[in-house]
C-alpha cells in the first residue's frame, strides 16, 4: 500500500517543505517570539517527524513523544487569527518549494488550513 508520504516523495520532500517553512519563521516578527528556543533546529526536527507521521511516514514522532496532543502542546502559545495567517503564508513557500501534483498540492493544503484554524486559541 503506498501512502501520501511515499506518494510525494517520501523524507526528502517533507525535509524541503519544513526547511523552506523555518526559514521563514526565523525572520517573522509574529512567530518568531512563539519559538523560546534560540535554536530552531529542534522545533523545525518536532515538525517534520510530526508531518512524516502523519502522512504515512515512519513513527519516529510518536515513538519519541508520544500522542502529538497538538493543541495541548500549543496551548501556552497565543495563536490568534494573525499567527495562523503567517502560519500558512510560511507553509505555503514550504509547498511551492517541492513539485507535487495539483491534487497533491491541494491535499495537502486542506489539511494545513484545517489544522492551522484548529490551533487558533486566542483572538486577542
Amino acid at each position: 500500500m503506498t501512502t501520501f508520504y511515499d506518494e510525494i516523495g517520501g523524507f526528502e520532500t517533507f525535509r524541503r517543505i519544513v526547511a523552506k517553512f523555518y526559514e521563514g519563521v526565523a525572520e517573522d516578527p509574529v512567530l518568531r517570539p512563539l519559538y523560546p528556543e534560540e535554536d530552531l533546529g529542534p522545533a523545525e526536527e518536532r515538525f517534520l517527524l510530526f508531518l512524516v507521521q502523519y502522512w504515512g511516514g515512519p513513527t519516529t514522532y510518536s515513538e519519541n513523544r508520544g500522542h502529538p496532543r497538538l493543541r495541548m502542546r500549543h496551548a501556552p502559545f497565543a495563536v490568534t487569527p494573525e499567527t495562523k495567517e503567517h502560519w500558512l503564508m510560511h507553509f505555503r513557500a514550504g509547498l511551492d518549494e517541492v513539485a507535487l501534483t495539483p491534487e497533491q498540492d491541494q491535499q495537502f493544503w486542506d489539511y494545513v488550513t484545517h489544522a492551522a484554524q484548529f490551533m487558533v486559541n486566542s483572538f486577542e
